[in-house]
């Protein structure tokens, strides 16, 4: 009897279980609607900003700019997009697992390592990292991020660079392909070399040798670089998010679904049990019975 009584808490408990997680799913697939909506409308516009800045980045002048100086990498910046939270499946292992494989490759070519976390997950995964510098710390933006969020990432990347501490800056997030499919991206942002095509498009052609600009190149540059650099960045946390969400959808209603197979289980096993204590218990009292009559 012992046995059906472990049984029926263990089912119990799992029953529990399943309840949050297919809460959490629910949740997620809300969320995750929002997210998409949200990246995909801005996703237009940092296709053209990264593509202009690529294109800027061939004009002569523009090398005399402090964000588009190139100089030998010895030392490069990593921005990495993570979550505060678990339970989203690989959504940080995958980000993680790319920001190794780079930082080891730097360490083999003698290049020092930083790294600006946004999300406590990559911040906790990076603090037990041996000579790679934890530069700074930003929580996750949550489910409504704002422009103005992403101002002092940004000015801890035109900091570092403007002020030769970095050689050269670079962002690692998740995007969605599907709901199913998801890959790290590793983008660079500065300085800006060559237009590295995301969506599989073609390299963006150089600006005409006779391009105006007014007033003059020099202001222009100045005042939109670091706008650019901008959309690159909040393109990036938005396209982390709605990875995140996705991911934590998929897991909650694979977690879910291993829950009804555990449920089915235990039930199946739990009658059985049961059954068989109630097979023993008529047994005893028919033998107690002729055991009387005798």
């Amino acid at each position: 009897m012992a046995n059906t009584i472990v049984l029926k808490r263990r089912i119990a408990s799992i029953r529990n279980m399943r309840q949050i997680t297919k809460a959490m799913q629910l949740v997620s697939a809300s969320k995750l609607r929002r997210a998409q909506d949200y990246a995909a409308r801005s996703r237009a516009y940092r296709e053209l900003a990264y593509e202009l800045l690529m294109r800027l980045s061939a004009i002569r002048e523009v090398e005399q700019h402090a964000l588009f100086v190139k100089r030998p990498v010895k030392r490069r910046l990593y921005i990495i997009v993570t979550s505060n939270s678990g339970l989203a499946g690989a959504y940080n292992a995958n980000v993680l697992k790319q920001l190794t494989k780079l930082i080891t490759a730097d360490r083999e070519a003698h290049i020092s390592s930083s790294v600006i976390a946004v999300g406590t997950k990559g911040a906790q995964f990076v603090r037990r990292l041996q000579d790679v510098e934890l530069k700074a710390v930003y929580p996750a933006f949550g489910d409504r991020p704002e422009t103005r969020d992403v101002q002092p990432i940004l000015a801890s990347i035109v900091d570092s660079y403007t002020k030769a501490e970095v050689d050269d800056v670079r962002i690692l997030y998740t995007f969605s392909k599907s709901s199913i499919s998801q890959e790290v991206r590793d983008l660079s942002i500065l300085p800006a070399e060559k237009l590295e095509a995301a969506d599989d498009e073609a390299e963006a052609k150089p600006l005409p040798d006779m391009a105006t600009f007014e007033p003059d190149v020099e202001t222009v540059i100045a005042q939109i670089a670091t706008r650019l650099i901008e959309a690159q960045v909040w393109q990036a946390i938005l396209e982390g998010l709605a990875s995140e969400h996705s991911m934590r959808m998929v897991a909650m209603k694979n977690a879910t679904d291993n829950a009804n197979e555990l449920i089915e289980d235990y039930t199946l096993e739990y009658n059985t049990a049961r059954q068989a204590a109630i097979t023993q218990e008529l047994a005893e009292i028919t033998g107690g019975a002729e055991a009387l009559n005798g």
